[in-house]
């Protein structure tokens, strides 16, 4: 069954899913809209189901209304192979939203990402205490200060 995905994220808005997932999908490459279509009856009549793919990750997007709010418990995590995939990333995402710490941001529709990279495991590895004492004073990941942090320098 190729293609099958058990498990989907299903995520919330407040009259935002469309214009949200269409800013994700111009983000991520191997992203697109798959579908946004109204919702004919209940509660949420008339408010949009979206279903979008990002980076091959298949998602559903709800405008359901202000009842339910995103938080920092969930959040997804984007790991990066450079500095250059880090800024384009946390700068994409952030904007009009909220920069936080050690490569945290809460998006413009208040979902919450982590931008890493994919050698954290292996910077804390070399020097965990340097390492995070480097990641704590960022916002951005500076994946060269992190690295030169592992090192000792």
């Amino acid at each position: 069954m190729a293609g099958f995905q058990k498990i989907t994220p299903f995520l919330w808005y407040d009259g935002q899913a469309l214009a949200a997932a269409r800013h994700y999908v111009s983000l991520f490459p191997d992203s697109r809209i798959v579908s946004s279509d109204p919702l004919p009856a209940g509660p949420a009549e008339g408010a949009a189901i979206v279903s979008f793919v990002l980076a091959g990750q298949q998602f559903t997007a709800l405008d359901g209304g202000p009842m339910y709010q995103f938080s920092p418990a969930i959040s997804f995590v984007v790991e990066c192979e450079s500095q250059a995939e880090i800024d384009h990333f946390y700068d994409g995402l952030a904007e009009g939203g909220v920069r936080e710490q050690c490569g945290w941001v809460r998006d413009k529709y208040g979902v919450t990402w982590q931008i890493v990279p994919v050698q954290l495991g292996e910077l804390l590895e070399a020097g965990a205490d340097r390492v995070m004492a480097a990641l704590l004073g960022m916002e951005k990941i500076d994946l060269a200060k992190l690295e030169s942090a592992a090192r000792g320098e």
